[in-house]
């Protein structure tokens, strides 16, 4: 019997070589998935570390404020009101107008000052139809002063604008103008125990503390801002001259730490001005600078110690316009510089005030006009603004003019 080999059916062939094929699809499928895997886990490059932010720099310090300039307080304390503010609208000007009102100028002395203040008040007074009757002059006389109140009276003012001499002398004169309900406004002073809006419309003056400051501003320019000073103030109870006196003074002391004032002086007597001035320069021959409080009489005298002394650079500030000290000021002497007050503009606020109170409007009790600062190079114009006038003809000479 022959023997033959056995065969596998095709079927297991077929069978055994997809096993194969999944056994080699499965190996590959891992190795994919392996790769896969790997690429996916793989940590991204470590990145630079984020820099530390810069510190903020420290705030820069506030800036030192600037120093408050002295401030001008009335006779009893009052705030201070600027001229500007003093006016009358149209139905006002009407009323005043239709009115046929008259007025009194009852001056304490004659000169440019007064003259410019009258002026102002003449001009104001005739835009509002207001006639002037009467300008008197009491030569500083208190009695002459209630001898000229007396007169006017007999021609029934409805308005007086005068500046009182004295607190209590002033209180007698003006009464007979008080108790006929006259229209009283006073340049300066007020009349001791006169209540506002009742004895009297308001009282017009100087910015004082800026007429100091202004002064002290001056002679720190002239000096360059660095220097030793003699300070020559009023020596006596008076609003007016205290408060521009010590304006000058605190002004120097807090805004030019550079500027010292090394001798101080008081002034009762403006006669002895020389004196005071030449005891002043014996025991501080190094002086660059001195402050007179007012131009007539007290600059004078300082002026005539210094050419004395032969201190010709010994710089000289004062108050007030006046022709002698103008003049050594053009021509190169002491002076350096004058604040002034604006006199016209004085005359002129106080006949709006007397207007005021002819309508029975109410006015501030203290009204001031600015100062303003005079050298040798805006002298003109200093003048022009202050009186409303040009400089003497002495001074206009000195000028070249």
């Amino acid at each position: 019997m022959k023997t033959t080999k056995n065969k596998k059916p095709k079927w297991l062939l077929f069978a055994s070589l997809v096993a194969v094929f999944a056994v080699f699809a499965a190996a590959c499928g891992d190795d994919d998935e392996t790769s896969s895997a790997t690429t996916t886990t793989t940590a991204a490059p470590d990145s630079e570390p984020e820099p530390d932010p810069e510190p903020e720099p420290d705030p820069a310090p506030d800036p030192e404020p600037a120093p408050e300039p002295p401030m001008t307080q009335g006779p009893g304390g009052e705030q201070a009101v600027p001229a500007s503010e003093i006016g009358l609208d149209d139905a006002e000007i009407a009323e005043v107008q239709a009115g046929g009102h008259t007025a009194a100028l009852l001056w304490h002395t004659s000169g440019a000052f007064t003259d410019a203040v009258s002026q102002g008040a003449r001009d104001a007074f005739a835009e509002l139809g207001i006639e002037v009757i009467a300008e008197t002059d009491a030569g500083f006389d208190a009695a002459q002063q209630a001898n000229d109140v007396e007169t006017v009276m007999a021609q029934n003012p409805d308005i007086i604008i005068s500046l009182a001499i004295g607190p209590d002398a002033g209180a007698e004169a003006f009464r007979p103008a008080v108790n006929a309900g006259v229209s009283l406004v006073f340049l300066s002073n007020v009349p001791q125990g006169y209540v506002h809006g009742e004895d009297y419309v308001g009282i017009v003056t100087d910015d004082l503390a800026a007429m100091g400051v202004t002064a002290a501003d001056l002679l720190a320019d002239a000096l360059g801002g660095q220097g030793k000073v003699g300070f020559i103030f009023h020596d006596a109870a008076y609003y007016v001259t205290n408060q521009r006196d010590q304006a000058f003074k605190s002004w120097i002391e807090i805004n030019y730490p550079d500027m010292e004032i090394v001798a101080e002086q008081g002034l009762a007597d403006p006669a002895a001005a020389e004196e005071i001035a030449s005891a002043l320069l014996t025991r501080n021959p190094d002086l660059d600078g001195v402050y007179a409080p007012w131009s007539a009489g007290p600059a004078d005298g300082v002026i005539a110690a210094l050419r004395a002394a032969g201190a010709s650079d010994v710089a000289v500030v004062t108050m007030d316009l006046d022709t002698n000290v103008s003049l050594d000021m053009v021509e190169g002497g002491n002076v350096v510089g004058i604040a002034a007050d604006e006199a016209y503009n004085l005359g002129r606020t106080m006949a709006l005030e007397g207007a005021y109170g002819v309508i029975g409007k109410s006015a501030p009790a203290f009204v001031v006009v600015p100062a303003i600062g005079v050298t040798a190079d805006n002298i003109v114009e200093g003048y022009r603004q202050s009186l409303a006038d040009d400089p003497p003809q002495e001074v206009l000479d000195a000028l070249g003019g």
